[in-house]
């Protein structure tokens, strides 16, 4: 019994940690995976995230369909409004299953990771127009 209770309470405060974390967090993270390329003013004005073709695509928070389109190069992405004055962008998706209005709620299903190399989501969280980091607002 007193071997098993250090490791009781050592797991215990990690997990209310993580559980926490995920709880305070503004937004969630749209996909799981590791951040292959982080958020770089003026370079990179989000962050990509590794996820394997085909992964659903959560919605970061609550919110109101802003745009559906494509960049220059004919990669499809979507923007997403909140009611905290936020927008939050997805990049390389495809099967978008929302459409521009739509209303969508943090964690819903709004697309996939398009294939591509190497396969990820580019993730952005906009000030208005200007791109933010997203990490203070995913932790």
């Amino acid at each position: 019994p007193k071997a098993s209770e250090p490791v009781k309470t050592t797991a215990a405060p990690d997990l209310s940690k993580t559980v926490t974390a995920a709880a305070t967090g503004q937004l969630g993270m749209p996909v799981s995976g590791s951040i292959i390329r982080a958020y770089s003013k003026g370079k990179n004005d989000g962050i990509d995230i590794a996820a394997a073709a085909g992964t659903t695509v959560k919605a970061a928070g609550d919110g109101k369909v802003l745009l559906i389109s494509k960049n220059t190069e004919q990669v499809a992405f979507l923007a997403l409004r909140h009611d905290n004055g936020l927008v939050t962008i997805y990049q390389n998706v495809t099967g978008i299953t929302v459409e521009k209005g739509a209303s969508v709620k943090r964690g819903q299903a709004i697309a996939k990771v398009a294939d591509a190399v190497p396969a990820a989501l580019h993730f952005e969280v906009r000030k208005g127009i200007d791109p933010v980091d997203p990490m203070p607002y995913l932790q």
